[in-house]
């Protein structure tokens, strides 16, 4: 069962990660409108500014790396306009696939649209080709300590944050989805739900012996020899198979789907029986799909719906259930988000 693990992986790998393209949500317009809204029975006037939802391209200057790594930013409706600074927003940071980078999620699918209903910060990093993971043969490619030492820290410091653990998720696709349950199952203590889509959860498996090539010797470079510590270290099924059960009580919740028609499906399949296994909290979802971005546009949808059940110990983050909080962005009592193309249609500010 492993090696037919590895040779899926590898197939997959050796394909374009990158499928259907999904049109571009993010809103266009002017900085701020003025504009009324009524709930039936009152009119309220509501002050909208366009950049809490246009993702914001940002740069660290990390001392890991040793140069400026860009990431992306989209904060919710209102964090702009609220005058409360005790007010707090749970992240959700979302990792792209093999041969990617951080502005895909935005570019490629409809995120923005999907996250509009919750009251989230979302952060886009950057991953390059690096698998989530400290190079062990270059010092200045630490791509795990980068976001979890530098990247998240430095979200913390310059947005309204709730820095508890139950305020914090992780998800990706592909190389992501393997980088987020790493992520979740090595730093417990910082994310109550990691979320993988498509994951390439066999990642740690692949050896340039057991696949010639660029890709084989890339992932040797980053993981160092087969049976090496580094390599045990960053396996997440050997990770799932050490772990005792006191340690299980500590795990965030994993959300994990895949699609049928997807070469890393059986891959997936291993992992969830695993979880099974050893009794770890999870929910996994298989439906038709293959691996592209029409099915990581479904599903990140689904993981948004799932994690606002999660993020904030459990408290809904919709705004429909939560009317007091700044639903929409503006003074509004509506308690409901109002859609992308009632933000499109507003007129500019005078």
């Amino acid at each position: 069962m492993k090696i037919y693990r590895i040779l899926v992986a590898l197939v997959v790998l050796s394909l374009p990660l990158f499928g259907q393209e999904t049109k571009d949500a993010a809103p266009k317009g002017g900085a701020t409108s003025i504009f009324t809204v009524s709930d039936g029975s009152t009119l309220r006037k509501a002050e909208w500014s366009f950049a809490d939802y246009l993702p914001q391209d940002k740069t660290l200057d990390s001392k890991l790396m040793g140069r400026n790594m860009p990431y992306q930013v989209v904060l919710p409706s209102g964090y702009t306009k609220s005058s409360d600074e005790d007010i707090k927003f749970p992240v959700i940071y979302l990792l792209h696939g093999l041969t990617g980078h951080f502005n895909n999620w935005t570019d490629k699918t409809k995120v923005i649209e999907y996250a509009e209903k919750y009251r989230v910060i979302l952060v886009f990093p950057e991953g390059g080709d690096g698998w989530y993971t400290d190079s062990v043969s270059n010092e200045k490619e630490k791509y795990e300590s980068y976001i979890i030492k530098e990247l998240i820290p430095e979200i913390e410091k310059n947005y309204r944050v709730d820095k508890r653990r139950e305020a914090r998720a992780i998800a990706g696709l592909s190389m992501g989805g393997y980088g987020s349950l790493k992520f979740g199952l090595k730093y417990p203590d910082m994310f109550v739900i990691a979320g993988s889509f498509s994951g390439a959860l066999g990642a740690a498996e692949i050896t340039e012996k057991n696949f010639p090539g660029s890709i084989g010797k890339s992932i040797d470079a980053i993981f160092g020899p087969a049976d090496s510590d580094t390599r045990r270290a960053n396996d997440i099924f050997d990770i799932v198979r050490k772990t005792t059960p006191e340690k299980i009580k500590t795990l965030p919740y994993f959300y994990i789907d895949c699609g049928t028609e997807d070469f890393l499906f059986q891959t997936n399949r291993d992992f969830i029986s695993l979880l099974t296994e050893k009794k770890i909290p999870h929910e996994y979802r298989q439906l038709p799909g293959t691996h592209n971005w029409q099915y990581w546009d479904s599903q990140v949808k689904e993981f948004f719906r799932v994690a606002s059940q999660k993020l904030s110990n459990g408290k809904e983050l919709a705004c429909a259930d939560n009317p007091a909080h700044f639903c929409g962005g503006g003074e509004t009592t509506l308690g409901r988000p109002i859609s992308i193309e009632e933000i499109k249609a507003l007129p500019p500010r005078p």
